[in-house]
């Protein structure tokens, strides 16, 4: 048979797409963002009809002592000068708690920015929308370390 002679083509019957829940009901429901820094990765949910903020299943200053940590966390509301009207709940991994308490920060400051834009300008000013990228360098082979190389002796 010539190469150039195509034979039968099979006809594939798809199944109809399962209908999907309207975007607009989703968020009605929550406002969604992810907030990172370094290793940690901060899932962020804001709620309109809840109040608190709950970090992995705990109350966010249970989850995070320092009064650091914890100001950091409630900054983004500190910084726009609102209360906190919306139940946030998070869900952090990755890295330390210094870590995770920027990660929620961020996470928090762009799901703010979903629910109003005109907060972008404020939140920019003082910060709180960069992500911090720092991650530790992997270690090398024939190295102790990172850069860190074997003593060297002359004799």
């Amino acid at each position: 048979m010539p190469p150039h002679k195509v034979k039968s083509v099979k006809t594939i019957k798809v199944a109809p797409v399962a209908k999907v829940a309207p975007v607009k009901a989703i968020l009605e429901r929550y406002t969604e963002a992810v907030g990172r820094r370094k290793t940690s990765v901060a899932r962020v949910r804001l709620f309109a009809k809840q109040s608190g903020v709950v970090v992995n299943g705990l109350d966010y200053k249970a989850y995070f002592r320092l009064p650091k940590h914890q100001e950091s966390v409630m900054a983004p509301f500190s910084a726009l000068q609102m209360p906190v009207k919306t139940g946030v709940t998070v869900k952090v991994s990755g890295g330390g708690l210094t870590g995770q308490a920027e990660a929620v920060r961020h996470g928090i400051s762009r799901a703010l920015i979903k629910l109003d834009g005109s907060h972008q300008k404020r939140l920019r000013e003082v910060g709180y929308l960069t992500r911090d990228s720092r991650m530790v360098e992997r270690k090398k082979y024939g190295l102790k370390k990172a850069r860190r190389a074997p003593q060297w002796a002359k004799r």
